[in-house]
């Protein structure tokens, strides 16, 4: 039986930390990963868009499955991030890879092929059918080219009873608030924008899976928690805190904003691999300024 209450609150869509070479440093990785837990989020999303899972491949993704959970340890829960567009290698992974330590399954709705409805909802219908472990569905079209709407992801949570979650980022508040309104009783909502958590909190929503909680989750996971208990007012004071930090980390593309401000902390270097690149030095030195007010106040 699914716990849900181990996906209410702060889930982090964690970084990869890279070596100049290429390789992954597992040094930083474990650094980032106890920065995260002891800053008090609810869960890990490995291999998320965030960890540049398009550019880590077989071998390479079961390695780092693994070293999360070894070095996680069962402190708190993990998502193991498995999608893309081809249902049918979708369907082999979930056969492939070893997910001992991990209690759900992040999988992002089919980028590229841009499928309409119809086929969105017989993907997830596969995946339902096939998946080891719960799923929580992902709907971010300014990634994917193509929205998952209201109505098909409504069909998914009252079809496919192992999907038990979307992460929704389509910004679209209408169209959040339809799924929120008719959704069955036990399905969750769960923002995928850090920006508008707090709105989305207030319409009826479960939380975040966060990109700005790698840097920053003791604060950002205080103000998820006090947007759950409804104490807006102190709340809004976190939100406002870090609106500007957070659309700096997105202002030149994500991973590559987060992995600057945590290089200025010491947690990992400024290493991509390639298409993404680091932010420009304007920006990063505007990050700069930001961390140094963040820090004095």
């Amino acid at each position: 039986m699914l716990d849900r209450s181990l996906f209410k609150g702060t889930g982090v869509a964690i970084v990869t930390p890279f070596q100049k070479d290429g390789k992954i440093d597992w040094l930083s990785f474990e650094k980032i990963i106890n920065h995260i837990i002891d800053g008090g989020c609810n869960y890990i999303v490995v291999l998320g868009t965030t960890g540049e899972s398009a550019t880590i491949h077989g071998k390479e993704k079961q390695e780092v499955f693994s070293f999360v959970n070894k070095i996680n340890n069962k402190r708190i829960a993990l998502v193991a991030g498995i999608g893309g567009n081809d249902t049918h290698e979708i369907l082999a992974a979930f056969k492939s890879f070893d997910l001992t330590g991990y209690d759900a399954i992040l999988s992002v709705s089919p980028y590229y092929n841009k499928p309409n409805q119809e086929g969105i909802f017989q993907h997830y219908k596969l995946l339902d059918e096939a998946t080891p472990l719960p799923i929580i569905m992902y709907n971010v079209p300014g990634r994917t080219g193509q929205n998952v709407t209201a109505e098909t992801q409504l069909r998914i949570a009252e079809n496919c009873k192992n999907i038990f979650a979307t992460k929704e980022a389509s910004g679209n508040f209408d169209q959040i608030m339809q799924i929120i309104k008719y959704k069955p009783t036990n399905f969750m909502v769960i923002s995928g924008d850090d920006g508008i958590t707090l709105p989305m909190i207030a319409c009826g929503a479960d939380g975040v899976i966060s990109v700005v909680a790698n840097a920053y989750p003791n604060n950002f996971s205080s103000m998820v928690k006090l947007c759950l208990e409804g104490d807006f007012a102190a709340a809004k004071i976190l939100h406002y805190k870090y609106i500007d930090i957070i659309n700096s980390m997105f202002a030149e593309g994500s991973p590559s904003g987060v992995k600057a401000f945590l290089t200025e902390m010491g947690l990992c270097e400024n290493y991509f691999r390639m298409p993404v690149w680091p932010v420009s030095e304007n920006h990063l030195e505007k990050i700069k300024e930001l961390m140094n007010r963040h820090d004095s106040n």
